[in-house]
């Protein structure tokens, strides 16, 4: 005889009977790895490994020993996660006040506060052993440095207590370049510490174009970001001269690294586009704009595409450098 799902009569009409809520759907094993996966940010990660493959490349003068880029992305990718997975153990009481995080995993008791800990830590110590394995001494170190900045100092101390949170905490954001160099050559150079302040000054005007979009969540949330507690005005100055910075630095690189002329165009180039277009969002402000029409989003998605486009230069250079040779 086939089974079915018919119920058994009660008595009941098919209007009662349709009416009654359904049982909530147990999770399943699937919906509990979403979940994590979630937790770890992985849009995040994503831009931490656009800058960490391209410096190995310049580390290695050409394409890096494929095992050692193979391992670095994978633990740094671990890395990365745990530090991300910790950020959402201890923001969750925010997090579930902001319309742009309100949705992550903690926020919503998809996974428990212990569980979120104990995925950031388990990450945390299997990548950093993965490192000192497999790959060397010093890119662990500077592993388990970039946690800990992240998670004690940005997470803890700074993201809500200061309107320079985003300044000094994207230190940990810019270590993926320095994990990159150490993992091919196993030491420092000036070269990946230029990349490292290209990524650093870059950051604020990255963050904070999207904080102006979401000033209001910030602000519910009590986290200080540049955009709640100053006007459109100063944070678009402090934007065009973070943006400035990040262009003159860039263009360091070039003669520090002994890029070839690719490399110096190309930097060049995207680094015009990105100053002009933040002068126009500031002369925009100073004209009396506001709000959504400021469009800051549109150089929030430009700073995105600048910092990828740069580094994926950084990446072919050496490439050119060993054809011309």
């Amino acid at each position: 005889m086939a089974l079915t799902n018919r119920a058994p009569h009660t008595g009941e009409s098919d209007t009662q009977a349709s009416a009654a809520p359904e049982a909530p759907r147990k999770a399943s094993f699937g919906d509990h790895a979403r979940a994590y996966v979630a937790l770890s940010k992985p849009r995040v990660i994503e831009l931490l490994l656009i800058t960490t493959i391209p410096v190995m490349f310049v580390a290695a003068g050409g394409v890096p020993p494929l095992w050692t880029a193979v391992a670095t992305l994978v633990f740094g990718t671990m890395s990365a996660a745990s530090a991300n997975a910790m950020n959402c153990y201890i923001d969750r009481d925010i997090d579930r006040e902001m319309r742009r995080t309100r949705q992550r995993p903690g926020a919503m008791d998809l996974v428990t506060p212990r569980g979120a800990l104990t995925y950031g830590l388990i990450l945390a110590i299997g990548s950093t052993v993965g490192f000192l394995v497999l790959v060397n001494v010093l890119s662990a170190v500077l592993s388990v440095f970039a946690i800990a900045f992240y998670i004690f100092v940005y997470t803890m101390l700074l993201k809500r207590r200061t309107a320079q949170n985003v300044v000094w905490g994207g230190i940990a954001g810019c270590m993926p370049v320095l994990i990159g160099w150490a993992a091919v050559t196993n030491s420092l150079d000036w070269a990946p510490f230029v990349l490292f302040l290209v990524v650093f000054f870059w950051t604020p005007p990255h963050t904070w174009t999207l904080a102006m979009r979401y000033r209001e969540d910030y602000a519910a949330a009590q986290v200080p970001m540049l955009p709640v507690v100053a006007s459109d005005r100063r944070v678009l100055l402090e934007s065009v001269l973070y943006t400035w910075a990040t262009v003159i630095v860039s263009l360091i690189f070039w003669p520090v690294a002994g890029t070839t002329w690719f490399y110096g165009v190309v930097a060049l180039v995207l680094g015009a586009l990105l100053v002009v277009q933040a002068h126009r969002l500031l002369s925009r402000s100073k004209a009396g704009v506001t709000g959504a029409q400021l469009k800051t989003m549109n150089f929030f998605h430009l700073t995105n595409a600048y910092l990828a486009l740069l580094f994926v230069a950084v990446t072919v250079d050496p490439l050119i450098a060993r054809f011309l040779s």
